[in-house]
């Protein structure tokens, strides 16, 4: 299983990275993680020639406003979408005329479909429940190919996310605050969250992403955290794009 980084910006674009989008490739499905800017860039990965899912943790736009350039892909196997309820309805008026080609109109067959909170197979296991955010959104866990892999963006600290990253191979959080940094009217988490969330979770491995792009203004200062917290999580990993990690 690879991971790939393909946006780790939260709210814009910057010379640091595109907004939101992840990509792990496993032995018969692509399977992608929020939909910003960077998912341009998921066809210099993948052969377009599996399944490909996309799971969307909200509607803010700047983990959607990729679906915009969903046109350039020839999945030939479509694309499948997960959001929460009430999603459909959004997703088609954002992906939509007069704004975009409409999901209906791409060139591969598309479905979406919303989740309840909870566990479900679609084929393979995937559990999503609610985080902590001004706006409703899912945390997701998905298990395949004998690993587990947990997402868990825009979001403060809250117990569905240590739930969501129990045991699991790698978690995937957001880090939108600096080191100390609070902002309790619009829940993010700062690095000592995200590594708070990982230990008493047990997860293996923590990668920050979604990096406040108002906030970390230069690659150098996710390095910095990197290097502040090396001792205190081993294996801490602040994304870039274009990263890949194997699994």
């Amino acid at each position: 299983m690879q991971v790939t980084f393909l946006g780790t910006n939260g709210w814009f674009d910057t010379p640091t990275g595109n907004t939101v989008s992840i990509l792990v490739r496993t032995r018969d499905f692509d399977i992608l993680f929020d939909a910003g800017n960077g998912i341009y860039k998921a066809d210099r990965y993948i052969s377009q020639e599996k399944p490909v899912y996309l799971f969307l943790s909200h509607f803010h736009i700047d983990h959607i406003a990729g679906l915009h350039i969903l046109v350039k892909f020839r999945l030939k196997k479509g694309l499948k979408i997960f959001c929460m309820p009430g999603g459909a309805a959004l997703l088609h008026t954002f992906a939509g005329e007069p704004f975009t080609v409409p999901l209906e109109k791409l060139p591969y067959p598309v479905t979406v479909t919303e989740l309840e909170e909870g566990s479900h197979t679609i084929p393979f296991p995937v559990e999503c429940r609610r985080l902590v955010h001004p706006a409703p959104c899912y945390g997701y866990r998905v298990e395949i190919d004998g690993k587990t892999v947990t997402f868990c963006t825009d979001t403060g600290v809250c117990d569905n996310a240590v739930t969501l990253a129990r045991n699991a191979d790698l978690l995937i959080t957001e880090c939108g605050l600096k080191p100390g940094e609070s902002s309790p009217d619009w829940p993010h988490l700062n690095p000592q969250d995200a590594i708070g969330i990982a230990k008493k979770a047990g997860a293996k491995r923590l990668v920050l992403q979604h990096f406040g792009a108002e906030v970390y203004k230069t690659l150098d200062e996710r390095r910095a955290v990197e290097e502040q917290y090396r001792d205190l999580c081993p294996g801490l990993v602040a994304a870039t794009d274009g990263l890949t990690l194997e699994l």
